[in-house]
């Protein structure tokens, strides 16, 4: 009799980016690391801004255009859905880089492939009170 294997631990694919495959596995057949999606055409970078939907994340990218009229830039935001496998665990306010695929659904054409970590205030466009400090007591607002 041969002896039983452990098995091993869930090693992703080679999608063919420059990006590493997560150390977790997971079952989820849209996962281009685990699962048999494959990715092609562009590859942007954004924000996450929601992960309310299942495996589904809102991705927005700001965007700077020039205004030839005025001489001034105004800012532009495009917002894309993009299918968050459930082996990356992308939080909302993380960079990310996300690459084209087939249709997944009607509005769904992009796959998360990598978190580039916690994005700054100033690019999210935040300020919260806690980043500029505690106000001293007393001081008149």
């Amino acid at each position: 009799m041969t002896p039983a294997r452990a098995p091993r631990a869930p090693r992703g694919r080679d999608i063919g980016l420059d990006v590493r495959a997560p150390k977790e596995g997971c079952d989820d057949r849209h996962c281009p690391f685990h699962g048999r999606l494959s990715v092609r055409g562009q590859i942007l970078e954004g924000t996450v801004v929601s992960v309310a939907m299942q495996r589904t994340a809102v991705v927005e990218r700001t965007l700077l255009n020039f205004v030839a009229k005025y001489e001034r830039y105004e800012k532009r935001r495009r917002r894309y859905l993009a299918h968050s496998p459930p082996c990356l665990h992308v939080p909302v306010g993380h960079r990310v880089r996300i690459a084209e695929t087939r249709p997944l659904s009607k509005t769904v054409s992009f796959c998360i492939v990598q978190d580039l970590g916690e994005a700054s205030r100033k690019v999210r466009g935040e300020e919260s009170a806690t980043a500029a400090g505690p106000e001293p007591e007393g001081a008149a607002p």
